[in-house]
């Protein structure tokens, strides 16, 4: 069966969450889904947790992908060129609490939504035992996007995220730092007035491994999204094309 939707799930010695993240989309995930395990290098602990306990996701599709570099920002570039799918996702290691709302974001990415956010201040979502920092600057930086630059989400800076594959294919990716594409890709669909739909997911502090997430390391790079999207709204800024990663130009509204 051809997948639908390639879920890309970069890691990073998460040999004690990968397990029950798998378990989880392979129970409650309906839609035809290909995982691919971005990782580092061969002696990255995740590899042989997967090996070892093939059972518990058996039926669903896993391949390994060789990162085209370190680090967490080269792990999804590397899920994303690897992508054939309709929809692609980027999906937490540590996550095995939200796999039953994949379906419901598909359906949404079906109805015609580009972007599909997962996010943690809507009804129904949560963010809890998060360090103080980055809570305050999580919390903060969602707020005025979302009241302010008038973002059509509640949770910009989450990296649990669905893309069309028009956005995947269209719109070049400027960042190198962590999960900063994220939020760009998010503001520069919205610039184009591309639909953007949200889901409520709960998300948990880590319990095991380390977290690839550095605020004040990325903090510059994605103050350049978040003014990005201010000027969107403010500004009334609307580009007439699209660049595509070849370095060619099309009329924004593209047909998918």
């Amino acid at each position: 069966m051809t997948a639908e939707l390639d879920i890309v799930i970069p890691v990073y010695n998460e040999g004690r969450n990968i397990v029950a993240a798998l378990t989880a989309l392979a129970a409650l995930v309906r839609t035809p889904a290909r995982v691919l395990i971005c990782y580092d290098s061969a002696d990255d602990d995740t590899l042989p947790a997967i090996r070892d306990n093939a059972a518990s996701h058996a039926g669903l599709a896993v391949e390994l992908v060789r990162n085209r570099g370190r680090g967490a920002h080269a792990a999804v570039m590397s899920g994303f060129a690897a992508s054939t799918a309709h929809y692609v996702l980027m999906y937490p290691a540590d996550d095995a609490t939200n796999a039953a709302m994949l379906d419901r974001m598909v359906a949404l990415a079906r109805n015609g939504c580009d972007i599909v956010c997962a996010s943690r201040f809507m009804p129904g979502g949560a963010m809890v035992g998060a360090p103080p920092l980055k809570a305050v600057l999580v919390r903060a930086a969602n707020f005025t996007l979302h009241h302010l630059a008038r973002l059509p989400t509640t949770d910009a800076s989450n990296g649990f995220r669905m893309f069309s594959r028009r956005v995947i294919d269209c719109i070049t990716v400027e960042s190198d730092q962590g999960f900063c594409y994220s939020i760009e890709l998010l503001v520069k669909a919205h610039r184009l007035g591309w639909p953007i739909a949200e889901v409520p997911v709960r998300w948990f502090e880590r319990q095991h491994g380390q977290s690839r997430f550095r605020v004040l390391k990325w903090l510059p790079a994605y103050l350049r999204w978040y003014f990005y999207g201010f000027a969107t709204t403010l500004l009334r800024r609307r580009p007439t094309s699209v660049t595509f990663k070849g370095g060619q130009t099309r009329p924004a509204e593209l047909q998918r």
